[in-house]
């Protein structure tokens, strides 16, 4: 396959797929503020839903956005990986800039609970709010494993092109048969190849694979996803909801079924119908500025968004009563905005202080180059994913007198520690024989005076012998010159 101009080698950016990140977490965020339902009464939280209205499941089609996401970090690596010079030390900084934003939120929720129990909070919203900021982490823990296999699915795609593609989804396809039949704990595999195999589409748009060169090529696309995903919907066993919903005996989401290659599909031949139309918008300087400045904080405003709705709900249906109203009544829509912008104005707060923590750079060193252990990095991968999952499935209370968070930090901190740069100072190179530079001659200096016999005449007619000066001996190979001959005067 040959990359379009737009998918250049030299290319820095694809603002396509730029595009689709940022919008694809302002989505995440924004579902994620208006879902809930929530009322507080005699010290006791209580939740709901509101895509759990009825009808409202038609909106998860477009607003269930992770495999677009899983799309655009292919898309991501692939421009990443086909260049890079040194796997392990590309898959140890692509893991590390996915660990190190997680540090401060542990930091500040392993000790949040406490400090708002003994100020006098009730224990049930408390632990509540601990078990929501952690339970996005499974993203992050997936997305860590992906990235690990990223080289080896890279040479798979070189190899076998399409047929990676079509082996993943037959796969999530027989796990959603087992997870039927057997149980829903199979189902868990599918996190894995459900979302290698939208991670794989991203490889073959940023090959120049997905080029729609006739216009009814992207809108067919998106009919046919659609239409797949209806069809395994009214006749199949899974729920019309493309998110979980309390008390459904099925998720679509977690853990993830085929059902959603069917709606990567769909979205996806939406977003490429669109996608003229988006290239023009990222040129503008402003909307340069605004991808510039999110894809600086992408894991920072993920992951401190569900902090951000906690301070919201506690301050307003905790502390001042407020309770959500039905929704899609005309107060619902009147009181969204108000919702939205409190838990924006904290999520900027929260990005502010900690979104250091993801776009800091270490200075390079002069001299100094980084190595990097494949032991290391796979070892990175599995604790982090470990830690992460835990987290994700437990937050950061704990029910019982174990502290169980503390050690699904700790295996976090292990990870990021196995996955640091280590500095190995660079040798000065040794020329080769070959490439020694000639050594310059000296000048030559001037021998030693030596006396020789030379003869002349004197005054009287007589011969004398005189010194005359004569170079020093020089080596054998070299003949001596002959004296020379003696004159007669007249």
């Amino acid at each position: 396959m040959q990359p379009t101009p737009a998918h250049s080698p030299g290319r820095a950016r694809d603002p396509f797929i730029d595009i689709i990140r940022a919008l694809c977490v302002l989505a995440v965020i924004s579902q994620h503020w208006l879902m809930p339902v929530l009322a507080y009464e005699n010290g006791r939280l209580s939740t709901g839903n509101a895509l759990a209205s009825p009808g409202w499941w038609i909106v998860t089609w477009l607003t269930q956005v992770m495999p677009m996401v899983f799309f655009a970090g292919g898309a991501a690596n692939f421009y990443s990986f086909r260049s890079v010079t040194s796997v392990p030390e590309w898959l140890r900084s692509r893991i590390a800039r996915l660990l190190v934003p997680v540090v401060p939120l542990a930091g500040v929720w392993l000790l949040l609970p406490h400090l708002l129990t003994g100020a006098g909070v009730p224990r049930q919203p408390v632990m509540l709010a601990g078990k929501i900021a952690g339970q996005l982490l499974w993203f992050l823990a997936v997305y860590v494993l992906v990235v690990a296999v990223t080289p080896l699915m890279f040479r798979w795609y070189r190899r076998h092109g399409w047929r990676v593609l079509g082996v993943l989804a037959a796969c999530a396809v027989a796990v959603d048969v087992l997870r039927f039949q057997a149980g829903p704990a199979v189902g868990f595999v599918n996190a894995l190849f459900v979302w290698l195999a939208v991670h794989q589409l991203g490889f073959h748009y940023a090959d120049g694979g997905l080029r729609m060169r006739r216009g009814w090529a992207a809108p067919a696309l998106a009919a046919a996803g659609f239409g797949l995903t209806a069809a395994a919907v009214f006749f199949g066993p899974y729920p019309a909801s493309m998110i979980g919903m309390p008390g459904a005996p099925v998720s679509n989401m977690s853990p993830p079924t085929a059902v959603m290659l069917s709606l990567a599909a769909g979205q996806l031949g939406l977003w490429l119908a669109l996608r003229p139309l988006i290239t023009r918008c990222a040129g503008r300087p402003r909307v340069t500025a605004v991808l510039h400045w999110c894809g600086a904080r992408f894991m920072t405003l993920y992951l401190w968004h569900m902090p951000a709705l906690v301070m919201t709900a506690g301050i307003a249906v905790v502390g001042f009563g407020f309770a959500t109203p039905a929704p899609g009544s005309p107060m619902w829509f009147a009181v969204a905005p108000v919702w939205v912008g409190t838990a924006g104005f904290f999520l900027m707060c929260f990005t502010r202080v900690f979104g250091r923590f993801e776009f800091r750079r270490r200075p390079s060193v002069s001299g100094v180059v980084a190595r990097t252990s494949p032991g290391r990095v796979a070892v990175a991968a599995v604790l982090s994913a470990a830690g992460l999952l835990g987290l994700a499935a437990q937050g950061f209370v704990s029910p019982g007198s174990v502290p169980t968070p503390v050690l699904w930090v700790l295996l976090v901190l292990v990870a990021l520690f196995a996955a640091r740069e280590k500095p190995v100072r660079k040798e000065p190179a040794q020329e080769s024989p070959a490439q020694e530079k000639p050594a310059q001659e000296k000048p030559a200096q001037e021998s030693p005076v030596q006396e020789s016999p030379a003869v002349k005449t004197s005054a009287d007619g007589t011969l004398v012998r005189l010194p005359v000066p004569r170079p020093a001996p020089r080596p054998a190979a070299v003949l001596a010159a002959p004296l020379p001959a003696a004159r007669k005067s007249a």
